[in-house]
């Protein structure tokens, strides 16, 4: 078989007056291939080896898969295999590919593949909010309350594509709503509305309603809510796009020996020289992210909602719980234990108590101490003037100065085990009488004669 361009020579020569012999001598082909192609053989197509036992199938296999688009092609074989076909399951399955005879199944596709339209944002008009689930982060951020997987809040200003993210240990509401407040602080204020996929924590699934925690929320930051239809990502494509650029771009290339606290800090100055210079194409003006940012018409943010932020903590050694990226004290005897760390965001203390809340009776847990909350990754050490005189106090007491026991040392028992010792073997002499004279203590055998008497007797 020739290549086109070998084709294109052999018409090309031909028209110069070469003969077939000497075009095939010149390509190194036989001259019945020539002859072929001069002829009308067509360049690149095979010709077929026989008749397409294929063809008179074509039709019922269509009309299978079009039925059911999910049909497995070994049963569909099974079907025309009991209406005459004989060939090969592997020569089935590529004449199904090749025709392209299995439709797609449009409740089941993906966005990719689908004619999309160009949805319309206006400045300042809808900020686009995702969860990306981070999978393996650094061991160390066990710690910090992170366990097998991290999660981060990605928000994007649909306008000009400028986004942000925040890094959480969970997707519960409370951290929904702080990480919200900072990303929006972040992308310098609010948008008209808010723009969700079904995630449980802003609406019910199944119905798209908003639920009634959430609405508080939403009428605190004086923003709409609108929720995106099921199986439908590329309604908020803005949004799914930074998400892709965070899971490729940062979180596959951070270090191992990054603290949460650094690993935000990182996603901020990425965001902030990576992001912003990324280069965009609006109303056909070119220019990069922050050059549109001047076009967006956003709210200044109120103070943060309310929420209430819990996270279990382990004492340390130093009577210190790690928090945010900082330590605070608690009394020395809770070292080793596990505390409760309540925050409600906007208040500038944090709580902390030891066990859970008393849900039979409704009291909270006991708060053995309030601080003053540092700045996130200042790497602050906030201690108590008390707590730091009990600790020093406990450990003074806990300190000794004699020599560490050797191995092989020999320690007799001292005075109080041989007291003890003692008064054992008078507990055990109870039922012994003393003899006569010596004071040495001998077993009365005439006990046990007096009980065995008669007992051999027959009767």
């Amino acid at each position: 078989m020739l290549t086109r361009e070998d084709d294109i020579d052999v018409h090309a020569l031909r028209r110069q007056g070469w003969t077939i012999s000497a075009i095939a001598r010149h390509l190194g082909h036989d001259r019945k291939t020539i002859r072929a192609y001069l002829n009308g053989r067509q360049a690149g197509v095979r010709a077929p080896a026989g008749p397409d036992e294929f063809a008179p199938f074509v039709d019922y296999c269509r009309a299978r898969l079009t039925e059911d688009p999910h049909l497995w092609a070994m049963t569909l074989f099974d079907e025309v295999t009991g209406l005459g076909y004989d060939r090969a399951y592997s020569t089935f399955t590529r004449q199904l590919r090749i025709r392209n005879l299995r439709p797609p199944c449009e409740p089941c596709a993906p966005a990719k593949g689908r004619p999309v339209a160009v949805i319309d944002h206006p400045p300042g008009e809808e900020t686009q909010w995702d969860w990306v689930e981070l999978p393996d982060p650094p061991a160390a951020w066990a710690a910090a309350g992170y366990g097998g997987r991290a999660f981060l809040l990605v928000g994007a200003l649909a306008h000009s594509g400028r986004w942000r993210g925040v890094l959480c240990p969970s997707m519960e509401q409370p951290q929904l709503i702080d990480a919200l407040h900072r990303v929006s602080a972040a992308l310098g204020g609010l948008t008209r509305s808010w723009r969700f996929d079904r995630m449980a924590t802003v609406c019910h699934p199944a119905s798209g309603k908003v639920t009634a925690s959430f609405a508080a929320v939403a009428k605190h930051y004086g923003v709409q809510v609108a929720i995106c239809p099921p199986r439908r990502g590329n309604r908020k494509g803005v949004v799914e796009k930074a998400n892709h650029t965070a899971a490729q771009r940062w979180w596959r290339t951070l270090p191992d020996d990054v603290t949460p606290e650094a690993a935000q800090a990182s996603l901020d100055e990425f965001c902030a020289t990576r992001g912003d210079a990324r280069l965009r194409t609006l109303a056909g003006r070119r220019g990069t992210v922050s050059s549109f940012l001047d076009d967006e018409r956003v709210a200044p943010l109120p103070t943060p909602f309310p929420a209430v932020l819990t996270a279990e903590r382990k004492v340390s050694a130093q009577a210190l719980v790690a928090y945010r990226g900082n330590s605070y004290s608690v009394p020395p005897e809770l070292t080793g234990t596990t505390v409760t760390v309540t925050h409600r965001l906007g208040a500038t203390s944090i709580d902390i108590a030891t066990g859970p809340a008393d849900t039979s009776s409704g009291r909270p847990p006991t708060v053995v101490a309030r601080h003053r909350l540092a700045g996130d990754g200042a790497g602050v050490m906030v201690r108590d003037h008390g707590h730091v005189t009990a600790l020093e106090t406990a450990a003074l007491a806990a300190f000794s100065t004699a020599a560490p026991h050797r191995r092989k040392q020999r320690i007799p028992p001292g005075p109080a085990a041989r007291a003890a010792a003692d008064a054992l073997r008078q507990t055990t002499t109870t039922t012994a009488a003393p003899a006569a004279g010596d004071g040495q203590v001998v077993i009365d055998l005439a006990a046990y004669d007096r009980a065995a008497r008669g007992r051999n007797t027959l009767r």
